[in-house]
């Protein structure tokens, strides 16, 4: 099959060729020296008269146009499903990632990037969610990228990467462009999520690509204490903490992860922080114990701030945090 640009082009030079050689009005016939200068006659019209060249420079016209509509109606069959390992290689370090593509999907419903915790990867992130079967009910591309070192430079200042000023907000956004382009992600349909170092790496995405990504729903995860969030605009949230995380402590203060320690944002307060950032108004508990609801909505821009407080909760990813997030990402694009 030749390329889309080939046919294009044969049918542009087709098409102007038949228009300068047959003008408007009187068709006159016009030497042909294959066909011996013999006409077609239109029956029921006078004076109007089709040389057989012209026949020809048509046909070619109508067939070219038929293996265009062919060509593009193929394009616009479904995405080949499937699990896909990836590489991107940015700021010079060769980055891998996994993505999952749900079979039969023709427009995907948005792109969610799951970031896994300290001394996880992305596949493990993927078997720990069990994120795929959110995004095969949902329609959403998801992909899992792997941090330098097992962890993120999430602004706490603890991990290697961080240490070494790794880029990796760089590097996702690197990604999500990749993938939208690849997948037809719409402009608003992109969010992330994570678990521990990767919920804290969500939140930095969030503070510092707001007009990337519209939502985020970390787990078990706040900010560095010292680090700054002036996102640009604003920015659905999720949140889900557990009281007796002994990682991420509820109340935070210092925390021991795998690069070292670091100082941390409480959980509630970090809640508050996106509901001051988001113009939102005074939340509403709308679940009793042991699982507390905290939804703060008519936010700005008809954004939504969802604190989810866990009695008890431990340093964990619950059960239906994967539902519970997918379906909020459908109700929380731009």
């Amino acid at each position: 099959m030749p390329s889309l640009a080939t046919l294009f082009d044969k049918f542009m030079v087709t098409l102007v060729s038949a228009a300068v050689q047959l003008p408007q009005g009187h068709w006159r016939a016009e030497r042909d020296n294959w066909f011996h200068n013999r006409l077609f006659v239109v029956p029921g019209f006078h004076d109007f008269e089709l040389p057989v060249t012209a026949i020809v420079r048509m046909t070619a016209v109508v067939a070219v146009f038929l293996c265009f509509g062919a060509y593009g109606g193929a394009r616009a069959s479904a995405i080949p499903g499937g699990d896909i390992a990836g590489q991107l290689t940015f700021a010079g370090l060769p980055r891998t990632y996994q993505v999952h593509v749900p079979a039969g999907l023709d427009r995907p419903a948005g792109l969610v990037i799951n970031l896994h915790g300290a001394g996880e990867t992305g596949g493990g992130q993927a078997a720990l969610s069990n994120y795929n079967a959110v995004a095969d009910q949902l329609g959403f591309v998801v992909a899992y990228p792997d941090g330098i070192d097992f962890s993120w430079a999430d602004g706490r200042g603890a991990s290697i990467p961080d240490r070494q000023g790794v880029d990796d907000v760089g590097f996702l956004v690197a990604l999500i462009d990749r993938l939208s382009h690849d997948y037809g992600i719409a402009p608003g349909r992109v969010f992330a999520t994570g678990m521990s170092a990767g919920a804290f790496m969500a939140m930095r995405l969030a503070c510092e690509r707001a007009d990337v990504v519209s939502a985020i729903a970390p787990v078990a995860g706040t900010l560095g204490a010292a680090f700054p969030c002036s996102p640009s605009r604003p920015v659905s949230v999720l949140q889900v903490n557990g009281t007796g995380d002994p990682v991420v402590p509820f109340d935070g203060g210092t925390m021991l992860g795998r690069g070292g320690y670091s100082d941390i944002v409480p959980a509630p307060a970090m809640a508050q922080r996106w509901r001051e950032l988001n113009g939102c108004p005074e939340p509403v508990e709308d679940v009793p114990a042991p699982v507390h609801r905290f939804a703060a909505a008519g936010c700005a821009d008809g954004t939504e701030v969802v604190f989810v407080q866990i009695d008890g909760g431990g340093h964990t990813w619950p059960p239906d945090a994967s539902q519970a997030s997918g379906h909020f990402f459908v109700t929380h694009g731009r």
